[in-house]
Order: C-alpha cells, then structure tokens, then sequence
C-alpha cells in the first residue's frame, strides 16, 4: 500500500490486509460511521488489521481526533456485514466506512470527546465532497443492520455534523406525554404507514401491517440516530414527526 492517503485530512496510512475488490465495479454512494466497541483503541485497531478476523474499516479515528487510513478507498473494506439500506443489501460494495474509538455499550458507553468530532464531521465532510454522497447516505451501523447493532448509539452528535454539512438532519420533535403510541404487537392501517414511512427512507422493513419485531428494531435504530433523546422502539408522536420530517426533506424523486 502507497503510503499516500486519499483524504487531504491529515491523517497517516496504517495498512490492514482485510480487503477486496468492490462488487461489479460499485461506485462509492454511502459513508458509514461505527464506533469501535472495544475496550481500548489498539484492541481495535489490532482487529482492524488482523486477517483471522475478517473485519476492517477505511478510516479508524481516536479520541484525541488522530486519523488512521487502514484499508484505500477504492476497495471494499469489510465492514458493514450483513445490511441492507434502500433495496441494496452489498453495503459493502458501496460505501466508506469510519471506525471511531469508544468502547460501545458493551464496555462502558461514553461521550465523543470534541477533538474527536472534529476530526469525523472533517474526514467525512471531506469523503462526501470528494464521492458526492448525498447527505442522506450517511448512516450509523445500526441504521443498516438494526437487528444486530446499537453503533455509533445514541451519544454520537449526528446534529453538529449536520451543523457542517454533513448528514441528514432535522430537529426532532420534543417529546410529549400524550399523542399518538404504537408498540410491538399491534397491527392495522397505522402501522403500516408507518412502516411504508420507514422503508420509504431506506430501513429494512416489512410493510406488514404487523409492527413485529423487525419495525420495533427499525423504530430503536431511528431513534438513536435521529431522535436520541429516549430510545425504546415505541412509536410517539415525536418519532413520528421527525420521520415525516426527514422524509419531507428529501428532494422529490
């Protein structure tokens, strides 16, 4: 590997052998954020670079906002997993991933340190410029795969990024005591909509008419990503109007 970044952010090269060819030629259209999930950073960044393990990131970024490219951008680093997000299930293929050192909920789930941020919204305003990915193409990991992930969790300041530039975003709606609720297990017209809604914004969900397991999954992904103030996987009326906002945000198709 050239010792050649492909951001002009500095950062410095640290080779990971984790990587392929991108699928039939995919252009680049999606950025991923994790955060890491490990006790320490260089548990991480040893995984990252480890064949045994079988997972790698482009980008590995640490608290104090130093930057680590681990895998070039024109190859499909191994990231995302199993995941879907709009009728696409190659994540892979189709997207830059960023690890971001913090130990996740498993290990004691902490705030992004400023310095940090700064070097994400930096690296990632810099990917989307130079991939023209479209801001709502940048997602958390447990937008993608809801059923098996929480990262980067509802402490990940997705609105300063969006302050940037990068990112989809629109305030969410204060939470209210009454108003519309919807939970696992009911069924109808209403949940439907809702998760035509979702699916129409790129979840994976099935439009059922039955809020199952799935859409309670779809609902705690958005709420971390979109609305972290409270996440339970409980349709409110706040979740509710800032998925209709979002969607009405979207440019027209």
């Amino acid at each position: 590997m050239s010792v050649q970044t492909d951001t002009q952010i500095k950062a410095r090269v640290h080779p990971s052998p984790n990587h392929g060819e991108r699928a039939n030629a995919a252009q680049i259209d999606m950025l991923i954020l994790h955060y890491t999930g490990m006790k320490d950073a260089e548990s991480a960044l040893q995984r990252l670079c480890d064949p045994r393990a079988e997972v790698s990131a482009h980008y590995l970024i640490y608290e104090d906002g130093t930057i680590l490219q681990c895998v070039p951008e024109a190859r499909r680093a191994w990231h995302a997993g199993e995941a879907f997000w709009r009728g696409v299930g190659d994540i892979n293929s189709r997207s830059i991933g960023i690890e971001i050192v913090n130990p996740g909920h498993e290990f004691g789930y902490k705030d992004f340190p400023d310095a940090q941020i700064e070097a994400v919204t930096a690296l990632s305003a810099d990917i989307c410029a130079r991939h023209s990915i479209d801001p709502w193409m940048v997602l958390g990991h447990s937008d993608i795969a809801p059923s098996r992930k929480q990262d980067p969790g509802e402490k990940f300041p997705w609105s300063v990024l969006a302050s940037k530039g990068v990112g989809h975003w629109v305030q969410p709606e204060p939470i209210a005591a009454s108003g519309i609720f919807m939970q696992e297990g009911e069924s109808g017209q209403p949940v439907e909509a809702l998760q035509s809604m979702l699916a129409l914004y790129g979840y994976d969900v099935d439009v059922s008419g039955v809020f199952d397991r799935g859409t309670r999954l779809a609902v705690t992904a958005f709420q971390r990503h979109f609305r972290p103030q409270k996440v339970d996987g409980v349709l409110d009326q706040s979740t509710l109007v800032t998925l209709h906002g979002l969607l009405a945000a979207l440019p027209a198709i």
